[in-house]
């Protein structure tokens, strides 16, 4: 089932779609969907030709003498990946586009990024890849026999409001390409929002709904504009679905389950944490 608005933020199919997992025993139909399914991630949905393709680390995998994690390693290490998304990229392109495709979110935030910075200076590409696959986090999240998946379009607690808002300006959309499809071409997306940690409107992809736009519009979503927008920034539309109590056997004392909330910039951050601490679950934000 999707979540809220799912289609029209265009994350439908990432909701509906299960994880592809590795289980004793498969078939070997399975394990390629399962290998085309980390060149999808991994590649950030680029298409990949018959001769592009590893067919040593697959032929390995199939035999099951790789892990899924292995694979990915393979496969985030190979000249295919680094050709496409390392040697020609900015380093804080490359930087978001790993956190995407190794542990399924935007970057955490700018110390995150200086720190993936500071390995790449003293250890190279491979030890940079190897932080992200041997990190807790993705033993947590994927282990060794699943394939990494987008996760970062759900709000989590814990996690900074921006990570969420950031997704979407890494991801627009389950037919997008990292490698082809924005006009802003292999620019950084995030550079200076993650530095000043600012969070970004949530703008649906194409067909998405009535005010799409396949470019950012030319007016700053932070630039001030609408009657009681802050100095900082315009008023923002929260979206929230699914309020129910964080404590058990206690009905939620919200009669309706989706609620909108009309927000200053200013106060975005303090209004996020609230409505996790009521139990709600962020489902759109989006400039007035």
């Amino acid at each position: 089932m999707t979540f809220g608005p799912a289609s029209p933020l265009g994350v439908a199919l990432y909701e509906d779609t299960p994880p592809f997992e590795m289980w004793p025993g498969r078939s070997e139909e399975e394990a390629q969907a399962i290998i085309n399914a980390v060149y999808r991630q991994v590649l950030g949905n680029a298409y990949v030709m018959e001769s592009e393709r590893l067919a040593v680390p697959e032929s390995q995998f199939k035999r099951g003498e790789l892990s899924v994690r292995e694979f990915v390693r393979a496969v985030a290490k190979s000249e295919l990946y680094r050709s496409r998304f390392f040697d020609s990229c900015p380093r804080y392109r490359y930087t978001e586009l790993a956190c995407k495709h190794l542990l399924g979110r935007a970057p955490d935030g700018y110390e995150e990024m200086k720190a993936h910075s500071q390995i790449l200076d003293e250890k190279g590409f491979e030890a940079d890849i190897d932080s992200y696959l041997d990190s807790d986090e993705y033993q947590e999240v994927f282990g060794e026999d699943t394939v990494p998946f987008l996760r970062g379009y759900k709000t989590q607690t814990g996690k900074k409001m921006v990570g969420f808002t950031h997704f979407f300006k890494l991801q627009r959309g389950a037919s997008s390409s990292d490698l082809k499809g924005s006009l802003s071409g292999k620019s950084p997306r995030l550079n200076g929002l993650v530095i000043q940690e600012v969070a970004t409107a949530v703008v649906p992809p194409s067909g998405g709904s009535s005010g799409w736009s396949f470019s950012e519009p030319p007016i700053n979503p932070r630039a001030r504009q609408g009657a009681g927008a802050t100095e900082e920034g315009q008023m923002y539309r929260i979206e929230v679905t699914g309020y129910r109590s964080n404590v058990v056997n206690r009905v939620s004392k919200f009669r309706r389950s989706n609620k909108v909330y009309l927000v200053p910039f200013d106060r975005l951050s303090e209004e996020y944490k609230r409505i996790h601490r009521q139990g709600g679950v962020i489902s759109s934000i989006t400039p007035v």
